[in-house]
């Protein structure tokens, strides 16, 4: 793609990534066959092709987002599947980052939108804030239908619906610091205890925790890490995303400085694809550019870190396993084979769903921010699980479990809460109902 962007601008050196991303796409469009909202929706601007056409102009002329560019790039789910298909590497999550800073920069939403944002922006990488919002939304769910009815609110709606019946027991068994391992110690790793996951699924991490002490992994919870930024960053308020990921940052390197890391364990990939990017992110910064460079190569998805640990082989089970693979995931760490491998060597039978590579519409505050689209993509994400006929759903990631689980009344759970229980842990409890492993 040819652009035209002045010398002048190409001193910002935003700009000028952006337009070494501009110039490779060559307007092949095979990004739109895999696109979900182009898929959804039939709307050119509602694929990658034209996003970046929308992003150019506005970059090129040096001009404020408008309500157009806004919609189409809001729209834009960042599941990065058109990454995955781009025959000429256009560096897309890259773009649109860059378009959606500009826009919170230079375009002044509606005022419910403007609130609304703040609201996600204040509440959900806060866990204690959270967890305080899920108590209060059982006072607010009587009112979701009526919120509905109103576009501008529906995202009000979508929280309430989306807000557990009650929110998960807080587990005090997880402090911080190092936990307990058996055996000779055959590694030393820190755990990244999120924001929202800690709040909505705190077995997810101590389970992790459990697998791992069992193979000999210490694991440490530093005091002061948080919410990785992803958050915030996907909404384009790019100064609280970096404060995370600096924050972030000088705790692990503590950590890598005083004893040393073999990794740093996640267990939402949606987090994962953020904190593998924070030498990016913070690559213009020079008191953290090497920092968090150190860090993202040490990040890894636990499903990654296991793979590393020749786990043995466990007896067969009578348990059909679909497995989905989160777009932060496949798309943006590459990760595809390595939690359907272990899910087998762990003697469970895993399905995979069709059109495998189409977002589940979660995508961090996508299904409050867009909750029409997310909805539709959920119903056909949960058509393609539910035809596999599984007895439960595995995925690596909180939102898409959230996000899939309203759907279906099919038990969904992490990937490493199966292989907890294969390796000598208790049975998940959304498993009550499981056949028992087979008998030989």
């Amino acid at each position: 793609m040819q652009t035209s962007f002045t010398p002048e601008q190409l001193e910002d050196p935003h700009v000028a990534e952006s337009e070494k991303i501009l110039r490779r796409c060559v307007h092949c469009g095979f990004c739109t066959a895999t696109c979900p909202t182009y898929v959804t929706l039939g709307n050119e601007l509602d694929s990658p092709r034209g996003r970046i056409y929308l992003i150019k102009d506005m970059l090129e002329n040096g001009r404020a987002a408008d309500e157009e560019v806004a919609t189409h790039i809001d729209r834009c789910l960042s599941c990065l599947s058109c990454v995955t298909t781009c025959p000429s590497g256009v560096d897309y999550m890259h773009l649109v980052d860059h378009a959606r800073v500009h826009i919170e920069n230079t375009y002044r939403r509606p005022l419910i939108d403007r609130l609304i944002r703040s609201l996600l922006a204040a509440v959900l990488p806060y866990p204690a804030r959270f967890r305080t919002a899920l108590t209060l939304a059982k006072f607010g769910r009587p009112f979701a239908p009526l919120l509905k009815q109103v576009k501008a609110l529906r995202p009000l709606a979508a929280m309430l619906y989306l807000a557990p019946q009650s929110a998960p027991v807080r587990q005090e068994t997880v402090m911080r610091g190092a936990q307990p391992i058996r055996g000779i110690r055959r590694g030393r790793v820190a755990i990244l205890s999120g924001c929202a996951q800690s709040v909505l699924d705190p077995g997810i991490n101590s389970a992790t925790i459990r697998l791992l002490a069992r193979f000999g992994i210490e694991v440490i919870l530093p005091e002061g890490e948080g919410c990785c930024g992803a958050l915030v960053h996907h909404m384009g308020r790019e100064e609280e995303a970096l404060d995370f990921a600096r924050r972030n940052v000088d705790v692990w390197t503590r950590e890598i400085d005083n004893k040393s890391l073999d990794a740093i364990i996640i267990t939402a990939s949606g987090c994962g694809t953020t904190i593998k990017d924070y030498g990016h992110m913070l690559r213009l910064d020079p008191a953290y550019a090497e920092k968090a460079a150190r860090v993202s190569a040490l990040a890894s998805d636990i499903t990654e870190y296991l793979s590393t640990l020749d786990l043995p082989r466990q007896e067969q089970r009578r348990l059909n396993v679909a497995y989905h693979s989160a777009c932060s995931m496949q798309h943006g760490q590459k990760i595809t084979l390595a939690p359907k491998l272990l899910l087998k060597n762990a003697g469970f039978t895993v399905r995979d769903p069709a059109e495998g590579h189409l977002c589940c519409g979660s995508a961090g505050t996508y299904n409050i921010l867009q909750p029409d689209i997310s909805a539709e993509l959920k119903a056909r994400k949960v058509k393609n699980i539910e035809a596999t006929k599984p007895d439960v759903i595995a995925t690596g990631n909180i939102g898409c479990m959230t996000q899939i689980g309203s759907g279906t009344a099919i038990p969904i759970v992490h990937t490493v809460e199966l292989l907890d229980w294969a390796y000598g842990g208790e049975k998940p409890a959304k498993l009550t109902f499981a056949k028992e492993p087979a008998k030989h």
